[in-house]
């Protein structure tokens, strides 16, 4: 055993929720949320970019709430909940942001798409909480203005967030009228 391994500090247990699921692991103390994610769960989709918090392809949700990844220390997640790219849609479906930013071209190269998908997933659930909700494009961009995109020129980003927002607040809109009624 050489004297480096003697003076490295030991590994911390980090317990979270990660997309749903109770998930144990134990990392080294200074490890960042993103290098958990990658190479503690083999969750990939997170994307290793800039690691300095300037490009936000690292982009997760904590709490709900957008975060970076390589910003955020491993052991700040503990007993927290975390959701990746790969805790998007359900049933092996695509979640509605995925299948329309493939649809409408959104994904250029690709690589800044997750990041991109968790900040606008944040943005599509935040506005269904306001009590009187208006989708702007302004408010989509303030949103998304974390997140760098080298390809798309954001036009097409900025029309798939704006048509699944549009979409969710019309069908929000009808359970809505539709339970009016059933009173």
């Amino acid at each position: 055993m050489s004297s480096s391994d003697l003076n490295a500090p030991a590994p911390v247990l980090v317990n979270l929720q990660l997309n749903g699921e109770a998930t144990s692991v134990a990392v080294p103390p200074h490890w960042t949320l993103l290098e958990l994610l990658r190479y503690g769960l083999g969750q990939t989709g997170t994307k290793q970019g800039c690691d300095k918090g300037d490009c936000g392809t690292c982009t997760v949700r904590i709490d709900g709430e957008p975060q970076l990844a390589c910003l955020t220390l491993a052991v700040d997640v503990r007993d927290r909940s975390v959701e990746t790219i790969e805790g998007l849609g359900t049933g092996g479906e695509p979640h509605p942001l995925q299948e329309a930013f493939a649809r409408l071209g959104a994904a250029q190269c690709g690589f800044c798409t997750p990041g991109m998908l968790m900040s606008a997933t944040a943005y599509v659930d935040d506005l269904t909480l306001q009590d009187n909700p208006q989708v702007k494009r302004d408010d989509i961009a303030a949103a998304l203005a974390g997140n760098l995109c080298r390809c798309t020129g954001y036009t097409k980003i900025l029309d798939a967030v704006e048509e699944v927002a549009h979409s969710v607040l019309n069908r929000q809109r009808e359970l809505a009228e539709s339970t009016a009624e059933d009173e």
